[in-house]
């Protein structure tokens, strides 16, 4: 399919963009885009595509926007139930942390997600994926943590990878097992730290390989922070999961900087999220490596929180900057990446096209996806949007719209009438 005559083809070709550089779009006027099966052919101007592949069937784009599928690198969108009292709580003036240690926030997802089996969770988490794909999400990376127990775990686990089968959406799973100290372990960090390294990691590499031997091994994180886990206690499950071949991801100085942003860089994780009160110090250490800071501004908005992720000291340092919804029952029941542009414009300060890389090659290598997805060049999967808009800065202009047209996921064409 040769899709032709966009007003604006973004093409975002390269490497993953760092520090200043963010916001180059490869912008194409009346850009055409060539599919072939699940890949990209070529790219370029209408005129030339016309006259390198005259007997290709042709799809108008009739002055839209064509550009990458967004990369979702940061979500927790699979669970049972929700916490909209908690939500009315936060609202009385309860912090985060306070309902945490009154048993609810994520303990309270917990009790209700051990008590769904597989096919409820995806029954569940079904249509959160079709909203987030419709409005544009191609690549969605889900966490495990709200079982916090091995035979949840992998429950969670065994749902993500039916739902990555069902698609449209492709999932990217991570375990998240210290995503807090269960109520077994109530007052026990060490133990439960010692049963995470001793025995659930071990389970959930053996049951991986049996059931999934195929896919690379899932994301191993950690939140380490005030009322979770500490540094020492991330260091260690981190450590020892690296040892096991798992890829690292780290939640890190959401509330209180413990240093896990400056531990991703000492493990080599692929990505350290939130990143709210990082100091300078460490904004350098990422800016000086490989690992992604991945800004999450739905966080601190649906928390009312005045804080957000310093993007513009990262980018000075030249850091490798990303964007992510942080979608979760709590904190953050987003489903639109449209409207985290939207605040990444606002709160943030970037400018649309540098929110819009953030969103989709940068995402991308915050998976270490970067050379398969991300942007829209030959030999790439096919995974874009079309917009029905005529300019590229409608996103992150306009929010509380979905302005996704059609997704083509793999070379497969999606209307909004397919997905809702």
């Amino acid at each position: 399919m040769l899709i032709h005559s966009a007003s604006q083809l973004l093409t975002i070709a390269g490497p993953p963009q760092r520090g200043l550089d963010l916001g180059d779009l490869g912008l194409i006027d009346n850009g055409a885009v060539l599919i072939q099966g699940e890949k990209i052919v070529a790219v370029g101007s209408t005129a030339d595509l016309y006259a390198s592949y005259p007997d290709e069937p042709r799809l108008d784009a009739r002055g839209r926007v064509v550009m990458p599928g967004f990369v979702d690198p940061h979500t927790h969108a699979i669970w049972a139930g929700d916490r909209a009292a908690e939500f009315e709580q936060r609202l009385q003036g309860y912090s985060y942390l306070e309902i945490l240690e009154q048993g609810g926030g994520i303990l309270a997802t917990m009790r209700a997600t051990r008590q769904a089996s597989r096919d409820a969770l995806v029954q569940e988490t079904t249509p959160r994926l079709r909203r987030m794909f419709a409005h544009g999400a191609t690549t969605i990376e889900v966490k495990t943590g709200y079982g916090l127990e091995t035979a949840s775990e992998i429950r969670m686990l065994e749902a993500i990878l039916e739902l990555d089968r069902i698609g449209p959406a492709e999932l990217v799973p991570t375990f998240l097992g210290a995503h807090a100290i269960p109520p077994e372990f109530h007052g026990q960090p060490e133990a439960y730290t010692d049963h995470l390294c001793v025995e659930m990691l071990p389970a959930v590499f053996d049951w991986w390989l049996s059931q999934a031997p195929s896919r690379p091994l899932p994301f191993v994180d950690v939140f380490c922070e005030t009322g979770a886990f500490s540094l020492e206690q991330s260091r260690r499950i981190l450590t020892r999961a690296r040892e096991m071949g798992f890829p690292l991801k780290i939640h890190a100085d959401e509330f209180d900087s413990l240093g896990g942003a400056r531990l991703a860089t000492s493990l080599g994780a692929v990505s350290a999220d939130h990143l709210v009160v990082t100091p300078s110090e460490d904004i350098q250490a990422l800016a000086d490596s490989a690992t992604v800071a991945v800004a999450l501004p739905g966080t601190p908005f649906g928390l009312a929180e005045p804080q957000y992720t310093p993007a513009k000291a990262i980018l000075e340092a030249g850091g490798l900057l990303a964007l992510a919804s942080d979608l979760n029952p709590g904190t953050a029941w987003c489903e639109n990446m449209q409207f985290i542009l939207a605040l990444a414009c606002r709160y943030l300060k970037l400018t649309p096209a540098q929110a819009i890389v953030a969103a989709t090659l940068n995402a991308a290598a915050a998976l270490g996806l970067e050379k398969r997805i991300g942007s829209l060049e030959p030999g790439k999967q096919a995974d874009l949007l079309i917009l029905d808009v005529p300019d590229y800065r409608h996103l992150g202009y306009r929010f509380g719209t979905n302005l996704v047209y059609q997704v083509v996921k793999k070379g497969v064409f999606y209307s909004q009438a397919d997905l809702l």
